[in-house]
């Protein structure tokens, strides 16, 4: 068993126990079992749940926790960009997988297992070639509130990538189905039958032959992006698997996100930064054909060296 405690801030003060846990994200069944089980106190004491809570008041949650039996990673290859007691992001690089699939793999999940010391769980997941912010758990008490905050869109994700093509328009939306290609199981494609999709695109900078784009997600389906911007006959760089060109990465980097904090509410924004990204954007095989560049100050972090 573990502990998890929190100090009620002002903007709960006046809620019922049971009003907290609910606003918290607390799933029914965990709220059920911690009621019943005495796991929860305030102030050291075992409260009424129609009772009221203060500003200030110390909630110890008691939860069960097991073992999620990772393979041992390497602490050196994770690359932490945000953590506090419940959460970590950190940088994915390119052509590695968040999670492993079999016994033997080892992944980023792994990776950042052995920098914390403990089993961390997995939120959400980039794509083997994409890189950037990716954001874990790290006990399960908070791993369904992550969840739930995701599927609210109370964490916000953004990317960068370089496409094949130019565009008439700045900013536009892409509204088109995702569902599974029965003819390969690698793949997605745009189906009616599929599941909702939004993607909205900015155009950042137009090259000759290329754009570079950013990208915020409305919805969360594998390989959206991708498949979107594969459907205007847009592929992204490097995404062989979609239509692109072969180059040295997949050119689709996960470059923020803006993450609601369990508990506090409190968002913070993370920047992923990208080295091999930044490379391939100021190669000279793609620069000296530029025949036009725009860009908003705040837009990204990416600059023309």
């Amino acid at each position: 068993m573990k502990t998890r405690e929190i100090k009620v801030s002002e903007q709960f003060d006046g809620l019922t126990v049971e009003e907290l846990l609910k606003l918290w994200l607390v799933p029914k069944a965990e709220r059920h079992l911690i009621r019943m089980e005495k796991r929860l106190t305030v102030n050291g004491t075992i409260p009424n749940y129609l009772s009221f809570v203060k500003a200030n008041d110390i909630i110890k949650v008691n939860f069960k926790e097991s073992s999620a039996n990772l393979k041992n990673g390497n602490p050196n290859l994770c690359d932490v960009l945000y953590e506090n007691e419940d959460v970590i992001v950190v940088n994915k690089p390119e052509n590695m997988k968040t999670h492993a699939n079999f016994e033997n793999e080892i992944a980023l999940q792994n990776h950042v297992s052995a920098y914390c010391g403990h089993d961390i769980y997995v939120v959400h997941r980039l794509d083997f070639e994409t890189s950037g912010a990716v954001l874990f758990a790290k006990n399960q008490f908070v791993l369904p509130i992550l969840s739930s905050l995701l599927e609210k869109r109370a964490i916000h994700r953004e990317y960068d990538a370089i496409v094949h093509g130019t565009f008439s328009e700045e900013r536009f939306s892409i509204n088109k189905n995702i569902g599974r290609d029965r003819h390969d199981s690698k793949k997605r494609i745009v189906s009616k039958q599929g599941q909702i999709a939004n993607t909205q695109v900015e155009v950042l900078k137009i090259f000759k032959q290329f754009s570079l784009i950013h990208c915020i997600l409305s919805t969360g389906r594998t390989h959206q992006i991708r498949i979107h911007l594969s459907s205007l006959n847009h592929p992204i760089l490097g995404d062989v698997l979609y239509g692109g060109k072969s180059a040295e990465r997949m050119l689709l980097h996960a470059q923020k996100m803006i993450l609601t904090l369990p508990f506090s509410f409190e968002k913070i924004e993370i920047s992923a930064p990208s080295p091999s990204f930044d490379n391939a954007l100021n190669s000279s095989k793609i620069m000296m054909k530029q025949t036009h560049q725009k860009r908003k100050a705040n837009s990204s972090h990416y600059q023309q060296k």
